[in-house]
């Protein structure tokens, strides 16, 4: 078994924690373990004023961690799994996840819930997922782009540039900031983005030491949940901007995966959910999608 792991992770201090903890899960599994961080900046990272559905393909925010571990300087990659695409370049995997923290997504605000906002309130958020879930619950805000670090976010706020702004719980779980949270969005309206919530563990796929060490760490019913979501997201394009999200909950040997597409614009969404047996989450994910298909989620996504 391997002793000594580099520990590759974006450079920002949400990153940086998120890879921490799974050092430390990892050192709690094998206690001689010897992980060091290496941190790497990525296009997502640089580019932190662009709006991320101007990015060109997928992986913002993972490529070069994945460069880093197919060069051999990083032995596995820590991600939010809602960054990691789901097609993963030749010669890497997804080999674990830890447990999910809360999934939902959350309002920041100066002391308003969603509800008490003013109309022409300013929200802001940087996922075009929220933003349409947000304008069919309340129309009448306006939703702004914001971009930056969780800080940046806050202060915006703090500062009355903007009234509001979406983040994920998460998040603010995570940097130790739960009290700054207003509100918790009800999940069965605003469903999260694929994978959110979960930190999710990338090793080259021939690595063997590396696997065995990282499978003492994998949290199994957040691997059935988030395994049917990323199904239904690749079996539905998952390379396209439209908004998609999934939420998949386990129960005992049952999951339910709740699925969302919609219009850009806002002005289509459908949403459907799906049960199954969590022992074959793909087939719960490839249900779900053949079923929105059906209800003319390709038409959408299709759509400009």
């Amino acid at each position: 078994m391997r002793r000594t792991i580099a520990v590759g992770t974006r450079g920002s201090k949400l990153a940086e924690i998120q890879a921490e903890s799974v050092v430390a899960k990892l050192r709690e599994a094998v206690p001689e373990l010897n992980a060091s961080l290496v941190k790497i900046v990525t296009r997502g990272d640089r580019e932190n004023t662009t709006a991320l559905d101007k990015f060109a393909g997928q992986g913002v925010f993972v490529k070069e961690l994945e460069q880093a571990l197919i060069d051999g300087e990083i032995n596995l990659a820590v991600h939010s799994l809602k960054d990691l695409p789901t097609e993963i370049p030749e010669g890497l995997l997804l080999a674990a996840v830890t447990a999910r923290l809360d999934p939902r997504d959350v309002l920041v605000s100066r002391g308003k819930r969603l509800a008490d906002l003013a109309p022409g309130s300013r929200i802001g958020t940087g996922s075009l997922r929220r933003a349409v879930q947000l304008l069919t619950y309340r129309s009448d805000l306006e939703i702004r782009e914001i971009r930056g670090n969780i800080d940046t976010r806050l202060q915006k706020v703090t500062q009355g540039e903007f009234d509001g702004i979406i983040v994920a719980a998460a998040a603010l779980i995570r940097l130790g900031w739960e009290d700054k949270i207003t509100e918790y969005l009800p999940a069965d309206h605003f469903v999260p983005a694929v994978g959110q919530g979960a930190l999710g563990i990338e090793i080259r796929s021939d690595d063997t030491e590396t696997a065995e060490v990282v499978s003492r760490v994998n949290h199994e019913p957040t691997w059935q949940s988030v395994t049917a979501e990323r199904e239904f997201l690749r079996a539905l394009g998952g390379g396209c901007r439209a908004p998609i999200a999934a939420l998949g909950t386990v129960s005992a040997n049952a999951l339910k995966l709740e699925g969302m597409v919609a219009t850009a614009d806002a002005s289509h969404i459908l949403r459907r959910s799906e049960e199954g047996d969590a022992l074959a989450p793909e087939k719960v994910g490839l249900r779900l999608a053949q079923t929105m298909a059906g209800m003319g989620a390709l038409d959408l996504i299709a759509r400009p």
